[in-house]
C-alpha cells in the first residue's frame, strides 16, 4: 500500500504542480486522447514483440514502462488534466495517486464486489506498479547485466499489461 506519508507528498507536490502550470485542467480534445491511447496501445505491442523475440530485454523494459505512462496519461486527460513536459513522468506518477487511485479502487470494488479495504490495496499496487517501473527504466538505461534485464523485462511487461488493463477501465 502507499504510505500516508507519499500520498501527502504527492498531494503537495501536485498542489506546487498546478500553481507553476506543470499539470492543469484543459478541456479535452479527441486527439489528444488518440495519440496517448495510439502511443499505449503501439508501445504495449512493441515491448512484447521485443520480450517475445528477445531483441532487447532493456527495451522491453522501457517500452514496458513508456506503455504505462502513456495510458495514465490519457486517463488523467480523460479526467480533465493535461500534463505538461516538464518533469512530465514524476508528475503523472503523483497525479496518479491524487486523481486516479481512488477512482481504480471504485471501478474494482464495482467489478470485482470485493471490500473496500481490500480494493485501496489492489489499486495501491497498480500505481506503486508505475513508479517502480518508472525507477527501473531509469536504473536499467544505465547499469545491469542481460541476465537481470530479462527477469526485470518480464515483470515489467507482466506489470504494463495489468496497469493497462485497469486503467482502461477508467476511461
Amino acid at each position: 500500500m502507499l504510505s500516508e506519508e507519499r500520498i501527502k507528498e504527492a498531494t503537495n507536490n501536485l498542489i506546487k504542480c498546478h500553481s507553476e502550470g506543470l499539470i492543469r485542467k484543459e478541456e479535452f480534445r479527441q486527439i489528444v486522447f488518440d495519440t496517448y491511447s495510439r502511443n499505449h496501445n503501439e508501445s504495449l505491442k512493441l515491448a512484447e514483440r521485443i520480450f517475445k523475440e528477445n531483441l532487447s530485454n532493456l527495451w522491453a523494459i522501457v517500452i514496458s514502462y513508456y506503455s504505462m505512462f502513456y495510458i495514465a496519461n490519457a486517463v488523467l486527460y480523460k479526467l480533465g488534466y493535461k500534463v505538461r513536459e516538464k518533469f512530465a513522468h514524476r508528475i503523472t506518477a503523483d497525479a496518479l495517486i491524487v486523481h486516479a487511485r481512488h477512482k481504480l479502487k471504485s471501478n474494482l470494488i464495482k467489478e470485482y464486489n470485493i471490500a473496500a479495504e481490500e480494493a485501496l490495496s489492489i489499486s495501491d499496487n497498480l500505481v506503486e506498479n508505475f513508479n517502480s517501473e518508472r525507477a527501473k527504466r531509469a536504473k536499467f538505461q544505465y547499469e545491469s547485466t542481460e541476465e537481470i534485464k530479462r527477469v526485470k523485462a518480464e515483470t515489467s511487461l507482466k506489470r504494463a499489461k495489468e496497469f493497462s488493463e485497469e486503467l482502461k477501465k477508467l476511461l
